[in-house]
């Protein structure tokens, strides 16, 4: 790379660092379509803090301005650039290091104007800067494209909007990009749901070319899994069911980086109803119990798609490697195939055979007690475990998740607190004695 560049020409390089198109992830190249198969009017760019979301917002207004495919087939005449408040439009939309002013060309950049707040292109596109602070003032001025930044952080976020669609009244196709880090706001869910809008979505990790290495390990490391980290991270949206028995909140209370010396280790394993790789998943979730009485969840390795051998030899595999002291298997489902199976595999494992006699949420409950009460905590982050566990709530046939798919890791997770700090013999003792 560095013999290429030093053949070529400084208008050459800056041609080739203005080239998007060989720059772009695809994640950053807007769609031909919106979800429901239209042309889309919304494209909302959904990333995590440092995933490219800044560059993909100027380079697709750079795009309009000009005139340049794939953004557009003729310039936008005028175009509203809509941030949180007026400094966070100059000092990331237009002068930031990802900013309008920087993603130019010498030959074609636009002039900003700050007393007059505004972009003015070579070839008569206008770019207006609007802070979402103050909705009215989108009141009166029109245009054919806008551009609304960090749109989830938005203090008046509906109102805005709503004074910003009335002002997209140019050209054959209005349209407008959103890039935003997602959070649980009702704008941004509609805008979700549209048909009429494409996402995009990209996570802190996708851009790691272009971020300080300590940021990766550190930052990144640090709260990977985590709710922030998902939702700042990941770029997910993140929300609570609010007749959950679990909520975010009290789980990232319980989280900690690693478990003490345990007292007592077990797997616990809710087989699916049948054999088929269509059947639900295997639930294994392995914890352990301290001297002082607390439950600490140390792993989620559920199956899914697996023959009985599979999912019988992934658990023996964890019980192994934790050490574990015993293997705690419902019966409920497959009878006693389930044991059967996991002796076949490993005669020597001790495996314990419960049976459910109450349902779900009666099993469940007395578990969710004792997080309130702080006695079972998560060594570590345990994604589609905590997710199952924030969204079982009631529902028309009783308590289960919003999909209505089993909730095969919250079924193990319940098993394997039960026989550690819910069952007469689960007094904690010293490994060994």
């Amino acid at each position: 790379m560095r013999a290429l560049v030093a053949t070529l020409r400084p208008a050459e390089i800056d041609a080739l660092l203005t080239l998007w198109s060989g720059w772009a992830r695809e994640d950053q190249i807007p769609p031909e379509l919106a979800q429901g198969g239209e042309p889309w009017t919304v494209w909302l760019v959904l990333g995590g803090r440092g995933a490219g979301k800044t560059r993909t917002g100027a380079e697709w207004v750079r795009g309009v301005a000009l005139g340049l495919p794939p953004f557009a087939a003729a310039p936008a005449g005028r175009i509203a650039l809509v941030g949180e408040t007026f400094a966070d439009v100059r000092d990331v939309m237009v002068e930031g290091v990802s900013g309008l002013m920087s993603v130019h060309a010498r030959a074609d950049r636009p002039v900003w104007e700050p007393s007059r707040r505004r972009l003015a292109w070579p070839n008569g596109a206008i770019a207006q800067a609007f802070s979402a602070e103050d909705p009215e003032s989108l009141r009166g001025p029109q245009f054919d494209a806008a551009w609304l930044d960090e749109l989830a952080k938005w203090r008046l976020a509906q109102e805005t909007w709503d004074m910003l669609q009335f002002g997209l009244r140019l050209g054959a196709h209005p349209r407008q990009v959103v890039t935003t880090t997602p959070r649980p706001v009702k704008l941004l869910r509609k805008l979700i749901e549209d048909p009429l809008t494409a996402i995009s979505r990209a996570g802190t990790r996708a851009n790691a070319f272009n971020l300080a290495p300590n940021f990766l390990a550190g930052v990144v490391a640090r709260y990977a899994g985590t709710r922030l980290g998902r939702q700042e991270l990941d770029g997910e949206l993140i929300e609570d069911r609010p007749d959950a028995l679990w909520s975010r909140e009290r789980l990232e209370l319980a989280r900690e980086d690693a478990a003490p010396p345990l007292a007592r280790i077990v797997v616990a394993v809710d087989p699916p109803a049948s054999a088929s790789r269509r059947a639900d998943r295997c639930g294994i979730v392995a914890a352990g119990i301290d001297r002082a009485g607390i439950v600490h969840v140390l792993a989620d390795e559920t199956l899914g798609g697996a023959s009985p051998a599979a999912w019988a030899a992934k658990a023996i595999a964890l019980w192994r490697r934790l050490e574990a002291d015993a293997l705690i298997v419902e019966v409920n489902q497959g009878g006693d195939m389930a044991r059967e199976v996991l002796r076949a595999a490993d005669p020597a494992v001790p495996v314990t055979a419960v049976r459910a006699t109450r349902g779900k949420a009666l099993r469940a409950e007395p578990v969710a007690h004792l997080y309130e009460q702080g006695r079972v905590r998560h060594a570590g982050a345990f994604r589609e475990l905590e997710d199952e566990l924030c969204d079982f709530g009631p529902g028309p046939d009783g308590y289960g998740l919003s999909s209505g798919r089993s909730p095969d890791r919250l079924d193990a997770l319940v098993w394997a607190v039960t026989a550690l700090a819910l069952t007469p013999s689960a007094t904690p003792r010293v490994r060994g004695l």
